[in-house]
């Protein structure tokens, strides 16, 4: 008992770290809805002063989300949301493949348990229907976390939770999302319908084939955006 005696002494710190826990949920989602675009400072006074948190539980949030490839901290200057790069995006890609390929590979025998994906192709056709490309984006990033789900194991939810998110970073800079994104509408249907008839090795191929398309599709539009910035400065 005497080993786990001052453990007393740290009760304090659950309720510290949970708090925190808590602030980078906030702060991750605000991040993915562009509410916090690349590039912004974030200002411990303001956040802090908003969600009514002490300044030590905001800068473990910020370290939480640091880790998490989300954040940076830039010496004397504060914490930036980060800009990835052309290599950041390939990388993220990479996981994805890695990931998203082996889940549909290892399924077994169908039937498949689909209807979280079915949802998600309902939700992406009826922001599509109004014009809401960024409703579009969530709808497929829903799409992709219901496929990894399909492995039934929570240590890859939680690694892809974290890749989808660094993932919005990529899509938040792009001028044009509906040009990005409204090709998938179709391709999670048939991803959907393969998986649904059971077809998993036509699934597993046309994923494949879809994640190649997406990498490349960003890739441009980082490009796009690196040339206008170009002409800008020129």
């Amino acid at each position: 008992m005497a080993a786990v005696g001052g453990l007393a002494d740290d009760r304090a710190l659950l309720g510290r770290t949970s708090t925190a826990e808590r602030v980078s949920d906030i702060l991750r989602s605000r991040i993915a809805e562009g509410f916090f675009p690349p590039g912004t400072r974030l200002s411990e006074d303001s956040i802090g002063g908003a969600l009514g948190v002490s300044r030590n539980t905001l800068r473990e949030a910020f370290r939480l989300l640091t880790h998490e490839r989300l954040l940076e901290h830039q010496l004397n200057r504060g914490v930036f949301v980060r800009v990835l790069t052309d290599e950041d995006v390939a990388d993220i890609y990479r996981t994805r493949s890695l990931v998203e390929c082996a889940v549909v590979r290892g399924l077994g025998e169908p039937p498949f348990a689909v209807d979280g994906l079915a949802d998600a192709v309902a939700e992406g056709r009826r922001a599509a229907r109004t014009g809401d490309w960024k409703g579009v984006s969530t709808a497929n990033i829903h799409f992709h976390r219901e496929l990894v789900a399909l492995a039934g194991s929570a240590r890859t939810d939680e690694l892809m939770r974290s890749v989808f998110a660094e993932l919005r970073l990529a899509f938040h800079v792009v001028d044009d999302p509906r040009r990005l994104h409204e090709p998938y509408l179709a391709r999670n249907q048939q991803l959907l319908e393969a998986l649904q008839e059971g077809r998993r090795d036509d699934a597993e191929a046309l994923l494949a084939e879809y994640l190649d398309d997406s990498l490349r599709r960003v890739l441009d539009a980082y490009g796009q955006r690196g040339a206008e910035g170009a002409r800008a400065g020129g």
